[in-house]
């Protein structure tokens, strides 16, 4: 690439930010999901008479529905758009919230909690995936990590809405927590359609005019958005010299046959991209971030606090810890890099999860209370978030979202997101039944095992991708699988229609 270019792609285009701001706003309405039932399982608990393994499945059942919405989102971001698929996710979720909020039984609770689940698998996907596809490599991480910020930011909100709302009546409190979240999917339903669809969407179609307009305002001068142009065209097998405002594509080049290309006959590169993705979003959630997010209440009363509203508060601390450290993660991606960022948060993963189950078993053990390991338990708490949160948590997105080739990534990352959500789905719906079974401490070196072969997958699997287009990280694992002539003979390949 040309020295020019590098220069423009070093500037930061408001207009691509602002975008991808604006997408990302849905995983603020999932993280409050997630955030709010924390607190609000306490209060259902209470009043709808519901046993742990009905909390557990509660808990739960979002990521399984959440599984069979990322898996239709892929398809349906292929045929619809990236755009019309986030404001489809916030609608979807819309509905589930009113139902969540009125709540008359555990039955119709359970009905909205899967409706938001399918509703949440749709943005899980879609809002990175937009996210890469109009920035540019010198911004991507920043812009790709924001719908984990977001998340956060959701989190956060939802432990500040137990600790308020908390304090209403049992009846009407936790419903007010669930049934508020209908008010930003509105708003956000409306302010999608204000965005430019995804201009590599636009290339899949044929639509070249449309393509090139939106590339030129996310671009910042008309050299680089020719560039970016150009080489979308060839990913997409398109002439690059091609002028036409539209072209016919064959039908494979819109979105067809991926599933053989991905699952039945991949390539070598695409066999190696498809372990990295599922490998990253796997252990994303297997390694707990999801039994201390969604169990952080119960963990803190069994390291020692007893009462409900130091309970919620010091889970208002997780969040905020979260939220803190995702945004400081964020203006780290494009110059520490992927890879060196994933490492060092593992391996801080591994040393706090070791020091809260010590300390968890230290408390379990003695018949007295012990300040010491109260406060180390709480410590040792938000350094495990904090890591996960400089490194695994937006780096999983990130990666996922920039490894597959253009016409292989919609339905490559709903692949990846449906292990992501079943993986989250195992931990919320086993954490109470584990840690009863080999005690809490027990449960977290069990974490912390995991954690350990998490490192090990990471440094053995994961190049880095950092500074690189979209293209040339397609072009990275392929070079790295095969001699650079049938490299070439690959690329052609994908290209062109069999």
């Amino acid at each position: 690439m040309e020295d020019g270019k590098r220069v423009n792609q070093a500037r930061f285009n408001k207009y691509a930010c602002a975008c991808a701001i604006v997408a990302s706003m849905i995983s603020i309405i999932f993280g409050y999901d997630t955030g709010v039932m924390s607190g609000a399982m306490i209060f259902i608990k209470e009043d709808l008479k519901i046993n742990d393994i009905q909390v557990e499945v509660l808990a739960g059942i979002l990521n399984l529905c959440a599984l069979v919405g990322s898996l239709a989102a892929g398809r349906t971001s292929d045929y619809i758009g990236r755009r019309y698929t986030i404001v489809l996710a916030s609608i979807i979720f819309l509905l589930g919230a009113l139902l969540m909020g009125y709540g008359p039984s555990y039955a119709i609770l359970m009905t909205g909690r899967c409706t938001a689940g399918v509703g949440v698998g749709f943005a899980l996907m879609i809002a990175p995936v937009y996210s890469a596809e109009i920035s540019d490599s010198s911004s991507r991480g920043f812009l790709t990590s924001l719908p984990e910020l977001c998340i956060s930011i959701g989190i956060l909100l939802g432990y500040l809405s137990n600790y308020c709302f908390g304090k209403l009546t049992l009846r009407l409190g936790w419903r007010i927590m669930l049934g508020i979240a209908a008010v930003p999917s509105l708003a956000l339903a409306f302010g999608v359609l204000k965005m430019p669809e995804s201009p590599r969407w636009l290339v899949m179609q044929g639509r070249l005019g449309d393509a090139k307009k939106v590339m030129l305002q996310v671009s910042n001068s008309e050299e680089e958005a020719e560039a970016r142009f150009q080489e979308i065209k060839v990913a997409a097998g398109i002439d690059e010299n091609c002028q036409e405002d539209v072209v016919k594509l064959p039908r494979k080049t819109r979105g067809e046959g991926v599933w053989k290309e991905l699952l039945v006959r991949p390539s070598p590169s695409v066999r190696w991209i498809l372990i990295a993705a599922i490998g990253i979003h796997f252990f994303e959630h297997a390694t707990g971030i999801e039994a201390v997010v969604l169990y952080s209440p119960r963990i803190f009363k069994k390291a020692g606090i007893t009462d409900k509203d130091k309970l919620l508060l010091a889970t208002v601390g997780v969040g905020l810890t979260k939220a803190i450290f995702i945004l400081t993660a964020t203006f780290f991606l494009d110059k520490v890099g992927r890879r060196r960022l994933l490492l060092i948060s593992t391996g801080g993963m591994i040393l706090a999860l070791s020091g809260l189950g010590f300390c968890l078993t230290m408390v379990e053990r003695s018949e007295e209370k012990l300040l010491w390991a109260l406060s180390l338990s709480i410590v040792a708490t938000y350094l495990y978030v904090a890591f996960f949160s400089i490194g695994l948590g937006p780096i999983t997105w990130v990666y996922t979202s920039e490894i597959f080739p253009l016409k292989l990534r919609a339905q490559g990352v709903a692949i990846a997101v449906a292990v992501n959500r079943v993986m989250n789905a195992t931990v919320s719906m086993s954490f109470i039944s584990i840690y009863k079974a080999i005690t809490i401490g027990g449960s977290f070196f069990m974490f912390a095992g995991i954690a350990v072969l998490a490192w090990v997958f990471f440094y053995s699997f994961l190049p880095e991708t950092m500074g690189k287009s979209l293209e040339e990280v397609e072009m990275l694992f392929i070079k790295s699988t095969a001699p650079r002539k049938e490299a070439y003979i690959e690329v052609q390949q994908r290209s062109n229609v069999q």
